[in-house]
């Protein structure tokens, strides 16, 4: 029998992301999850390098790869619209659910078993769940970095929200990316070449 499955999944490079913002660089689902991916791969070498953590990091990986995967059904709701009173946002989670019980029935049956779990559900372990927030929260941060060193100033208080939510987490992992990884986004190409060459 044919699935859908992949198909709804590549679909996902059409779901647009900050639609109430003015962008210099649109930004899609797709995109965003592999950045997310990347953040959380970086967040846990950092945490299991630097701070002598033992995270499965290929595990937080893949559950980062489809955190935001509902939103193929759902679209990208911005978080001001999300989080303005507790009755949307608890409505929010009851689409959410549909939405991941709907594409997790879309897998082959075979296949439901390993896929499931990383579409129906947020990782069972708080500490898990935790790093992928923070990378997502992260890649948020370095969006509005991104569009502020272009000069629109559309994210300006998005970044200080943004900042003051990373700041709750209290993670030195992010405190090691921002200092030694993340100042770099901010420059041109050619800035970046200079300081090679």
């Amino acid at each position: 029998m044919e699935s859908h499955f992949f198909a709804y999944l590549y679909r996902l490079r059409y779901i647009e992301r900050w639609s109430l913002m003015r962008n210099v660089v649109k930004e899609n689902v797709a995109e965003h999850s592999f950045h997310v991916c990347l953040l959380v791969h970086a967040l846990c070498t950092i945490a299991n390098t630097v701070y002598g953590k033992r995270l499965p990091t290929e595990q937080l990986v893949t559950a980062a790869l489809f955190h935001d995967a509902t939103e193929v059904f759902t679209g990208d709701i911005p978080t001001p619209v999300k989080h303005h009173n507790p009755n949307i946002l608890r409505n929010f989670r009851e689409i959410e659910q549909m939405a991941a019980e709907r594409l997790a029935n879309m897998a082959p049956e075979e296949l439901q078993p390993e896929y499931r779990p990383l579409i129906e559900t947020k990782s069972t372990d708080p500490e898990h769940s935790r790093y992928i927030k923070a990378a997502d929260l992260l890649d948020a941060y370095l969006k509005c970095v991104s569009e502020l060193s272009a000069g629109n100033r559309e994210f300006s208080v998005a970044k200080k929200q943004i900042e003051q939510s990373i700041e709750k987490l209290d993670m030195p992992e992010i405190r090691y990316f921002l200092k030694h990884l993340a100042p770099s986004l901010e420059k041109t190409l050619d800035e970046l070449n200079e300081e090679e060459g």
